[in-house]
């Protein structure tokens, strides 16, 4: 084992840097992880730029990591073992002590870490992880697939289980990035007739191609009358954080229609008491999921073929990556490798 690895590091807000530090012991129930590939999150921007400049060490921000396990704490439960393949998402482990874990609702847990943001994350070669978070990747996975489906994959994939859709009813993805082009596979694999409502037209042939039925251009179509003319929508799974455009979209909701929240605004959502009661219409947020959750999403995208569209840069190009998706060129997601290799894949 190495004695020291790289990390890219938040020295001060907003900005990233290459560094190296000592290789830590894993503590009890936790696993060093070596890092394989980690993908880039809209999340992470928040955590660049909100990381405490005092921290010392910095922080390490990055929460759809894959790697292998490289050594493992005292009571690490025997299921796992060294060199294999593992994945950590944002949710970075439960305690199993609190209410929550009591009840086996995991994802709730009040004492679990950040992954990226209250503990260190996948942006380094190597990643100290609590055992209760890890997930198990299959081997029909690359490590840089995977990544992306740890978060953006597993998010969406549970978004719509939780919509209470059935095969056959229309199910509206709203916003068409690193979320929502695997919304619209999942939504498809699932049954539904998939309905992509995004804004302009230079989206359309991917949004097709990925899945969807229609595609509606917000900026030129009343999205709203042409999905009433279909008969409403069963479910509307929002990616986006435009809170005026969600609303607008709620209109199109059939009776006992979900409106499910992925997309984190600042500003409330405004909503119709009248609209959600006349029609006993829902509207519900939905987060990522326990590693169970995760490894069901996994196996999923093994059985029905989903991948997410991902373009790589090794680690030492981080910034690079980080400005891309912010900027929105991401098409769709942007994954960090140990390597030295950067290519798009789709």
């Amino acid at each position: 084992m190495k004695r020291s690895y790289r990390v890219a590091q938040v020295s001060t807000s907003g900005t990233l840097d290459i560094a190296e530090r000592e290789t830590p012991p894993p503590g009890a129930g936790e696993v060093l992880l070596s890092v394989e590939a980690c993908g880039i999150c809209g999340a992470d921007a928040a955590d660049i730029d909100r990381a405490d400049p005092a921290m010392r060490p910095p922080r390490v921000p990055g929460h759809e990591v894959v790697g292998r396990i490289a050594a493992l704490g005292a009571g690490t439960p025997s299921i796992w073992k060294v060199g294999q393949r593992v994945g950590v998402g944002r949710l970075g482990g439960h305690c199993s002590e609190c209410v929550q874990c009591r009840r086996g609702e995991f994802q709730l847990c009040t004492n679990q870490p950040v992954v990226g943001s209250s503990c260190d994350g996948g942006y380094a070669e190597m990643m100290i992880a609590r055992a209760t978070g890890l997930v198990s990747v299959p081997d029909e996975l690359s490590s840089e697939e995977a990544a992306p489906l740890l978060c953006a994959g597993m998010a969406t994939f549970n978004a719509l289980k939780k919509s209470g859709a059935e095969a056959g009813d229309t199910v509206v993805v709203q916003g068409i990035g690193g979320l929502g082009h695997l919304a619209v596979q999942y939504a498809r694999k699932m049954g539904f007739r998939v309905v992509a409502v995004g804004r302009g037209a230079d989206i359309a042939d991917d949004a097709l191609r990925l899945g969807a039925h229609i595609y509606i251009d917000a900026n030129k179509e009343d999205a709203v009358g042409h999905l009433q003319g279909l008969g409403g929508a069963s479910a509307i799974v929002t990616t986006i954080g435009d809170v005026q455009a969600v609303a607008a979209l709620m209109a199109a909701l059939a009776p006992q229609g979900r409106l499910v929240l992925l997309g984190v605004a600042k500003d409330p959502l405004p909503v119709s008491a009248g609209h959600l009661v006349r029609g006993e219409r829902g509207v519900l947020g939905s987060m990522t999921g326990t590693p169970f959750q995760n490894e069901r999403t996994l196996d999923f995208c093994v059985l029905a073929g989903v991948r997410p569209c991902i373009a790589t840069m090794p680690l030492e190009r981080a910034a690079e990556a980080v400005a891309r998706m912010r900027s929105g060129q991401a098409k769709f997601r942007m994954v960090l490798t140990m390597t030295e290799k950067s290519h798009a894949h789709q």
